[in-house]
């Protein structure tokens, strides 16, 4: 598939956007597939500001719609990419399919790959160096301390405080988990070692980010989340967001 007429658009209650393509861009036949079994409305995450419906975060796979239209498999001869498409109920959208972003092995737009999914052009990351003082605690014991950490700021997450490997109190031990965000790129994770025991996947690093985060890398941020933080000599309340209560995915 190669086209100039792409559209990005967002599902109704998708935290992330979607790429959308004329159906005759597309070098594969589309043809009738089976709707998802599981409906949108028992899925999701309930965030605190927005209590009556949840969002649908990146874990929630693609074949959860929220929006209508008729279900599509992607044909690449005899390759099938089942409920890979989406052709929406909407005049607006006549004659375009929304697209699987997991289900293709790489997308450009220009020649700049993407990751993860598609850019949100209204999402930004500032990261910024601070001499403020920040402490990262898990059951009495400190984790890291610091005096210059960079403060990441990220639309629609908590500020995340990167820290140098030398201001980490525990040991770190790398995990297998790695995840992919389309603003800092690939993440790898760390569990650190707490009153004796392996905290799995508390903490991540980027050791190669894209250009916007750059300057973190090689850095280690933990989940606000899921350790107590003191900014300041102030104790902050861990934030609620979907990592939460999980581990990433």
């Amino acid at each position: 598939m190669d086209s100039t007429r792409a559209v990005l658009l967002w599902e109704p209650r998708r935290v992330v956007p979607s790429w959308a393509v004329p159906a005759e861009d597309m070098a594969a036949a589309l043809v009738a597939g089976k709707p998802a079994t599981r409906g949108a409305d028992d899925v999701g995450y309930l965030l605190p500001d927005v209590p009556w419906r949840p969002v649908l975060d990146p874990s929630i796979p693609f074949a959860v719609h929220t929006a209508e239209g008729e279900v599509v498999d992607i044909h690449l001869g005899r390759e099938v990419r089942a409920g890979a498409g989406l052709r929406l109920a909407d005049p607006d959208l006549d004659g375009y399919v929304v697209l699987d972003f997991d289900v293709f092995d790489s997308w450009w737009e220009e020649d700049e790959p993407n990751v993860g999914h598609p850019r949100d052009p209204f999402h930004r990351i500032d990261v910024l160096p601070s001499s403020r003082r920040v402490r990262l605690e898990l059951e009495g014991e400190v984790l890291a301390e610091s005096g210059r950490p960079l403060l990441l700021f990220e639309t629609m997450l908590p500020t995340r405080f990167y820290l140098r490997r030398e201001d980490v109190r525990v040991e770190l031990i790398p995990s297998a988990t790695r995840t992919t965000c389309a603003y800092k790129g690939h993440a790898s994770y760390l569990s650190p070692l707490v009153n004796g025991r392996e905290v799995a996947d508390l903490a991540w690093t980027y050791q190669q980010p894209l250009p916007e985060a750059a300057v973190v890398a090689g850095l280690v941020a933990f989940f606000d989340e899921r350790v107590d933080l003191v900014l300041d000599g102030v104790r902050r309340e861990r934030p609620v967001t979907p990592w939460s209560g999980r581990t990433p995915s």
